[in-house]
């Protein structure tokens, strides 16, 4: 197998392929003057598999179309297997119509992944799993609650999780289990028209000398990490952890979940962000590779 690492691979590919002892490639590309993208694959060792890494963070639509050129070149080049790892899957939360007559955003990412010739799909804690199967191949999904346990078991020493949706209490429960502690969650409201969040039902525990852990898929806005943070400190919390897996940050989320009473974050290498504790899921991506490719 030889593994490709495309523009928003952020080196994942490198670690990847060193745990797999497969070959491994860069991308060549560029951007033209009107912003257009180039791609050219570097010449490859024969090989029937090639696995092309590429996050499709921001900006989404030049990282996937650079995703979609990838897998298509390698099609033409007549690789007979081709394994698409998207770390970071953009536009899963927009899994339905909220209001009507919306784009289903992932149907269409999914079709566009399937058709342009991937025969398999690796992604990290995709939001919603049933949404994966919407890919007409095989397919595995990274769960990285144990790699975080690990990392934040070194640091923490009174952990208390909480999750900032009752629909994430499966994730904050198995966090909980790994970091052997009690875990919460907050019941929000989201306002579709202007994207603003709202608490329907508050913390109750007391989390006086708690080390609160407030755990995620994504970060994008912080709102929701907003809510949950200030609530933490008003029930006496020692201290406020954010961790997800993604880490968008979009718009001014950093100041805004820092000044909640977030004093660290934590994430993984599946979006570049200097100002967090970025986990590396290489070994797992790596795993579920080998699930895949036999």
């Amino acid at each position: 197998m030889i593994v490709l690492d495309g523009p928003a691979g952020n080196g994942i590919g490198a670690n990847v392929a060193k745990r797999l002892d497969a070959a491994y490639a860069l991308v060549n590309h560029k951007v033209f003057p009107d912003g257009e993208s180039y791609i050219r694959i570097p010449s490859l060792e024969e090989d029937d598999t090639v696995a092309v890494v590429q996050s499709t963070y921001a900006p989404h639509e030049k990282h996937l179309i650079e995703l979609l050129f990838m897998i298509d070149a390698l099609k033409e080049m007549g690789t007979k297997h081709i394994v698409a790892v998207v770390p970071y899957l953009a536009y899963v939360r927009q899994n339905r119509m909220f209001t009507a007559n919306e784009a289903v955003s992932i149907n269409t990412v999914m079709r566009l992944l399937s058709e342009s010739g991937a025969e398999a799909l690796v992604t990290v804690e995709p939001h919603r799993y049933d949404v994966v199967s919407l890919f007409e191949g095989k397919f595995e999904i990274v769960d990285p609650s144990a790699a975080f346990a690990e990392e934040l078991g070194k640091r923490v020493k009174t952990p208390f999780v909480v999750a900032t949706d009752g629909g994430d209490m499966v994730r904050a429960k198995k966090m909980a289990e790994l970091l052997d502690c009690e875990y919460d969650f907050i019941e929000k409201e989201r306002d579709l028209a202007t994207n603003k969040v709202r608490a329907v039902s508050s913390l109750t525990a007391d989390l006086k000398g708690k080390e609160v852990v407030i755990f995620d898929d994504v970060i994008s806005t912080g709102g929701t990490i907003e809510l949950a943070a200030k609530m933490a400190v008003s029930n006496g919390a020692k201290k406020v952890i954010a961790a997800a897996a993604h880490l968008v940050m979009a718009n001014n989320a950093y100041e805004r979940i820092t000044g909640a009473g977030v004093s660290e974050i934590y994430g993984t290498n599946t979006i570049p962000f200097p100002r967090a504790h970025l986990i590396d899921v290489s070994a797992q991506i790596a795993d579920a590779m080998k699930k895949i490719v036999k």
